[in-house]
């Protein structure tokens, strides 16, 4: 990958209040990255429409629900598709995504049962990348090749 190759980045990572709380989750890691290449902010739930702050929501199976069972797939499903938008405007390779995440996670996601517990899994957003042929990263990975 080109060190010129701008990187999409989760939006929260860099600092921004679009968590599904309404917060930020700056990561020290992720902002160096940002300094020393493009970064392309995004929030997949924002892009699909979705308001901040919202309902916390995980995946279960191939559908997003909130905790109080609102099903919000479409929502995820747009704001992957817009992301992936993104990424190719820009001529993104690689991503770095919120760990975790019904939309940004990579490798494991929540289960469904608002627990804390864990499984493997993508996000949205994620899988939408990877099928893209999008290197996706989370910032609990080793992403310093990007650096």
């Amino acid at each position: 990958m080109s060190s010129r190759s701008p990187v999409l980045v989760s939006a929260c990572l860099l600092g921004l209040c679009c968590r599904y709380d309404g917060k930020a989750q700056a990561n020290e890691r992720v902002l160096a990255l940002a300094a020393s290449r493009p970064a392309i902010p995004v929030c997949p739930e924002q892009l699909g429409g979705l308001a901040t702050p919202r309902s916390p929501a995980e995946r279960s199976e191939a559908r997003v629900v909130t905790r109080g069972g609102e099903d919000v797939t479409e929502a995820f499903a747009r704001g992957a598709r817009e992301s992936l938008r993104l990424a190719r405007l820009f001529g993104c390779r690689a991503a770095v995504l919120k760990a975790n995440s019904p939309s940004c996670g990579s490798g494991q996601i929540y289960d469904g049962s608002f627990s804390g517990r864990l499984v493997p899994g993508d996000g949205l957003t994620a899988a939408l990348l990877k099928e893209n042929g999008i290197a996706v990263f989370t910032e609990a990975d080793d992403f310093d090749a990007l650096l």
